[in-house]
């Protein structure tokens, strides 16, 4: 009799153990609503430290970490360069630190003075008008996996549907949710000051390589015939480039986190913005323009960060 109880003890904590940790899961977002729109982002124009790594999107953990340990109460901010489908994994670069201030407000002198002091760099990032957005409800650690898991696969068809060019891809850490975001004008903007310089000078030798071949061919490297075009940042921060295909979108791996949130449930992709309404043509031009799908022959894709491995472990 006694054995028997032991063993009915043993099934109900295991069936209890089981319950908690689906409820854990639930209660992460597994089920939450994620709604997919374009229209204005939830930062405006941005200062902030961050630190540039070159890696597995799975190791930016770390540097949440170090942020957050920094400026607890500020929102953190991580932005994904790289597609790790074309390029590896290894050399897939992203920026994480935290956002020091927003709009009008000038950044705290004592902040700045203490990033700085551990090494982080200090940028800002303009204000537009338009990007495509989504949220997440971050109440767990494992939230951030959850969300990586879910959101991105809806980013990336709700790109590829509507022919939409955008890139980089930043995850905004802000109160109880995670916030997704990826520009449709000004991208150039968006990439630190140690990336511009590497476009640049990427681009120089594109053009260099050009102007060679037209001296011996006698023709022009950007006519229709010409099997080498480029995609580079912007000098002036007032323009974007405009890649010729859709970028792929970065579900990225990611580390433990350590912020909490709310959300309601069930899964779903609001397309019905007033934005979306519009005919993407006519607003064209506003902030830079709205990035669509350049149609020029022979154009590389920009890389962009969405289509990712499966997240192997979470944000420390």
């Amino acid at each position: 009799m006694s054995e028997l109880l032991i063993l009915a003890l043993i099934v109900l904590l295991i069936v209890s153990l089981l319950l908690t940790i689906l409820g854990y899961v639930l209660y992460s977002g597994l089920l939450s609503e994620i709604s997919v729109r374009t229209g204005s982002p939830p930062i405006k124009n941005i200062t902030f430290a961050y630190k540039l790594k070159q890696g597995p999107y799975k190791e930016c953990g770390a540097l949440f970490t170090e942020s957050c340990s920094i400026g607890p109460k500020l929102s953190s901010i991580g932005v994904f360069y790289d597609d790790p489908n074309e390029v590896a994994k290894e050399k897939c670069r992203y920026a994480v630190g935290s956002i020091l201030s927003e709009g009008e407000d000038k950044p705290s002198d004592e902040m700045l003075r203490l990033y700085q002091k551990f090494g982080f760099k200090i940028f800002s990032f303009p204000a537009v008008t338009h990007a495509v957005t989504a949220s997440f409800p971050h109440r767990t650690p494992l939230s951030i996996i959850v969300g990586v898991q879910r959101v991105y696969p809806q980013l990336r068809a709700y790109i590829k549907e509507r022919k939409l060019c955008a890139h980089p891809f930043l995850e905004i850490y802000r109160g109880d949710l995670i916030y997704y975001m990826s520009p449709l004008a000004r991208q150039g903007d968006f990439y630190v000051p140690e990336l511009q310089a590497i476009e640049k000078t990427l681009q120089d030798g594109e053009e260099s390589e050009e102007d060679h071949r037209t001296d011996i061919t006698g023709a022009d490297s950007n006519s229709e015939t010409s099997s080498v075009t480029h995609t580079a940042m912007s000098d002036s921060r007032e323009t974007s480039p405009a890649p010729s295909t859709v970028p792929s979108l970065p579900p990225r791996d990611l580390g433990d986190g350590d912020r909490a949130g709310d959300r309601s449930s069930g899964e779903s992709v609001d397309s019905s913005s007033s934005f979306e309404e519009l005919d993407l043509e006519l607003v064209e031009g506003q902030e830079g323009g709205v990035g669509t799908q350049a149609k020029v022959g022979g154009s590389k894709p920009h890389k962009t960060p969405f289509d990712q491995e499966a997240v192997t472990e979470g944000e420390e």
